[in-house]
């Protein structure tokens, strides 16, 4: 089929009634398939579910240093917790600092500690006129929430193939000293599962930001989800980057264990520069005696390290992939050739970024929910969930099971299709 912009008004219309016959038999079927989250499916979960085994009545909780992970203290993890996090990070162990659950929490406390009492000594934000965030979009909604909570000022990076636009990041934390920071995924980045490249890394480290609190958010959701063994996507370490450039106070890194064990039990670390740590300290000190040791515990005795981490992180792709390669096949099956939308095959992460045309998101998200397919918002991938464009749809493949995943693919490409045509029909 030719792309529907070459196509008279009259085949458009023909084209739109076989659209819209197929689309009523799609509701007709009653389905009831949830793509709003990048979660893990159950048999993802059940993956990890022998890790427990290691905890029984008779287990000497004893961490490496002979801490009793029952107990109080270790204020920023045991030892092996925080060397498995380093791996994470491709840093140093004595520069992490091991949390509770969520990273997300984590980046939250780290905000909030800034407005609050500023950064190494810095004025609060909270005191400041006007404080501002770089964005890169489209990007993950749950970091623009954070900055959005605290009445920080967003601002929208687009981003490239090779990571940010770095031009206009250099400039504009160059410039502006109420630009504190920058939220970035740099891995398999959500949604689109763009990897930063060797040289956007080192643009980051080289940052000559007006102020002195300026911190870049690094974080490493998505550090060892590969889909492809052979074909894994490799980023440039920050901290050794910002340590060769001489600017190791400018970057926190984050991640965590979640999409590796259990989502809502595992275990999260920051990373940043001592000077960092060790003012984070002070305020982890009145907020916490410790976090969960006996999570961190069997945690390192079931992972190990990190080919222990590759090898249990070759069986979620083992489930996953399928998945992700389902979407493709489908799109293109369906899609190619027509005009009306693009996408990006990642090679890791939780996401299949989607990019309709220009108008036609919204439409689509509300189409696929009336046929049972619910989407995420479209316009979450940006600050205040406005995008620009409105054509940047976010689809999250790992939940559903691989058949439930092929219809929903099935159902999203119709509309895809129904929309575009009705879009194109505005203007002849």
């Amino acid at each position: 089929m030719k792309p529907y912009a070459e196509m008279s008004r009259e085949q458009l219309l023909e084209e739109k009634a076989g659209l819209e016959k197929e689309y009523q038999k799609i509701k007709e079927l009653g389905l009831d398939l949830n793509l709003t989250r990048g979660k893990p499916s159950p048999s993802q979960l059940d993956l990890s579910m022998d890790m427990y085994d290691l905890i029984y009545s008779g287990a000497r909780l004893i961490a490496e240093d002979g801490t009793d992970c029952r107990n109080y203290g270790g204020l920023d993890g045991i030892e092996e917790a925080k060397r498995l996090m380093a791996g994470f990070m491709d840093c140093d162990p004595q520069q992490v600092i091991v949390h509770g659950n969520a990273s997300l929490s984590i980046m939250y406390d780290t905000i909030a500690r800034s407005m609050t009492h500023g950064v190494l000594g810095s004025t609060p934000w909270c005191r400041l006129d006007r404080v501002k965030f770089l964005c890169p979009v489209p990007g993950y909604d749950r970091h623009f929430s954070i900055t959005e909570y605290f009445g920080i000022e967003m601002i929208p990076v687009p981003m490239r193939a090779d990571g940010p636009d770095m031009d206009m990041v250099e400039r504009l934390a160059a410039e502006d000293a109420a630009v504190k920071g920058i939220w970035c995924v740099p891995k398999y980045s959500n949604p689109q599962g763009i990897t930063y490249s060797d040289e956007t890394v080192r643009r980051f480290a080289a940052l000559k930001p007006a102020a002195e609190d300026f911190r870049i958010y690094w974080d490493n959701a998505y550090a060892v989800h590969d889909l492809y063994e052979d074909d894994r996507a490799r980023l440039l370490p920050i901290m050794q980057e910002c340590e060769k450039a001489g600017s190791i106070n400018m970057v926190y890194q984050f991640c965590s264990t979640s999409k590796v064990t259990f989502s809502g039990a595992g275990f999260s670390a920051m990373a940043a520069s001592i000077e960092n740590r060790d003012s984070i300290y002070k305020q982890m000190a009145v907020q916490t005696i410790g976090h969960d040791k006996i999570k961190q515990w069997v945690h390192t005795r079931y992972l190990k390290d990190m080919d222990g981490v590759r090898r249990h992180m070759a069986k979620h792709a083992a489930l996953v992939r399928p998945k992700f390669e389902a979407v493709d096949r489908i799109l293109s099956r369906e899609l190619a050739g027509l005009g009306i939308g693009s996408w990006i095959k990642p090679k890791g992460g939780y996401f299949i970024c989607f990019e309709a045309m220009e108008g036609c998101a919204k439409s689509i998200v509300a189409k696929a929910k009336e046929a049972g397919v619910t989407l995420t918002a479209a316009g979450a991938p940006f600050p205040y969930g406005i995008d620009p464009h409105d054509s940047v749809i976010r689809i999250a493949p790992t939940f559903p099971e691989l058949e439930e995943m092929e219809q929903a693919a099935a159902v999203f490409a119709c509309c895809v299709k129904l929309a575009g045509v009705e879009k194109l029909l505005e203007g002849v």
